[in-house]
């Protein structure tokens, strides 16, 4: 698992200096007093056109950015822990005169005065605060099966969400809607990588240093990798609610194996697929093999509903009998509460087919320009 993306704010109990060119003071005009300053956000621009937010507000700092591609061509394979983001983040930040970010060693309450008037209960660090963090991981599904694999992980849900395979089919996105557009807590999502990096990042490069540089070389080489390997990116991003209802928003007050925890669970998304034909006979003979149902009558009864549904049929899921037969195609990846999309299913070969055979353990060529972090720890 990796740190795509990583957002992270800290208050301080003094004044922080000034780093803009321009700011804002909110001043009392009865007393002349300066209530607060305001200085505009601004991007640190890191080489290979790379770059991060800072952004001052008072006594507060935030930080926002892909700490995993500062200072480098691509972030294939990136940090791993917080830790590592926040000691580039804080590299940068002296680099501004500003404090570095801390884990916490206590948290208090405090009353703050909402839009409204009203007064609420808010807890209060004397650390850094996670506000999103990105978690990713490189799924390789072998060269020429990335886009059936994204097909086929696009017809399951992921709790309320529901997959929305975009037009070119190179992209999946779990959202409450199934329109492709983020929620509210998270954010979840599958892409062809060599795909990505063809579209924004070899002509980011080409247009830096040209198409016969070492750099444009060098990118060309990991597209090439992940065209061979058939990587699948897969990312969440836990955004600030549910880092807060999670208790994983106060860096020092968490257990950092509680986000490969929640990242497993959005791997394990290909696991019920195991139909590879959408017909009576294989839905029937899964359901029996998976010890779903113990006779041939009550399979092809359940595999009767798939069929219709293929075919447009409505279902009542008031009635226990449809709630029933769900649950049991639901359990070999077929889910008739989403509107039926015959162009995800047949054929698509996953793993359990042997068609398909995904790995999430993508070795790091020895070739590889790794983080400076991962280059100490080789």
């Amino acid at each position: 698992m990796l740190i795509d993306w990583l957002t992270v704010s800290q208050e301080h109990p003094h004044d922080l200096p000034v780093v803009c060119d321009v700011f804002t003071l909110t001043i009392d005009a009865n007393t002349n007093e300066v209530l607060s300053t305001r200085q505009p956000r601004f991007k640190h621009e890191a080489s290979h056109s790379t770059s991060v937010t800072i952004h001052v507000q008072g006594r507060k700092v935030r930080v926002e950015g892909n700490p995993s591609r500062v200072g480098r061509l691509d972030n294939l394979f990136g940090f791993t822990t917080v830790e590592q983001c926040v000691s580039v983040y804080n590299g940068l930040l002296a680099q501004y005169g500003l404090p570095p970010f801390t884990k916490g060693t206590a948290i208090t309450q405090r009353q703050v005065q909402g839009s409204t008037g009203t007064w609420d209960e808010q807890l209060v660090s004397d650390g850094a605060k996670v506000e999103r963090i990105d978690l990713t991981t490189n799924v390789a599904v072998g060269e020429g099966n990335v886009l059936a694999y994204l097909r086929g992980v696009s017809s399951q849900r992921i709790g309320h969400s529901i997959g929305f395979l975009y037009p070119n089919g190179r992209t999946v996105a779990w959202t409450p809607k199934g329109n492709g557009k983020g929620g509210r807590l998270q954010y979840r999502k599958a892409y062809d990588k060599a795909f990505e990096m063809d579209a924004n990042l070899l002509p980011r490069i080409k247009r830096l240093y040209g198409d016969t540089s070492d750099e444009f070389a060098y990118v060309q080489r990991v597209r090439n990798y992940c065209a061979e390997h058939g990587v699948v990116r897969m990312e969440q991003e836990l955004k600030s609610e549910f880092l807060q209802r999670e208790h994983l928003s106060y860096w020092g007050f968490f257990d950092e194996r509680r986000f490969a925890e929640l990242h497993d669970e959005f791997l394990k998304i290909d696991e019920r697929l195991k139909v590879t034909a959408m017909d009576i006979v294989s839905i029937s003979e899964q359901l029996l093999a998976e010890h779903i149902v113990d006779t041939t009558r009550a399979a092809n009864t359940t595999a009767m509903y798939a069929i219709q549904w293929m075919h447009g049929q409505v279902f009542d899921f008031n009635k226990k009998q449809v709630q029933t037969h769900a649950a049991r195609l639901n359990r070999i990846g077929i889910n008739i509460r989403n509107a039926c999309d015959t162009s995800r299913f047949a054929p698509v070969f996953i793993r359990q087919a042997r068609e398909i055979t995904k790995t999430t353990v993508l070795p790091i060529p020895s070739w590889y320009q790794r983080p400076n972090h991962l280059q100490v720890a080789a």
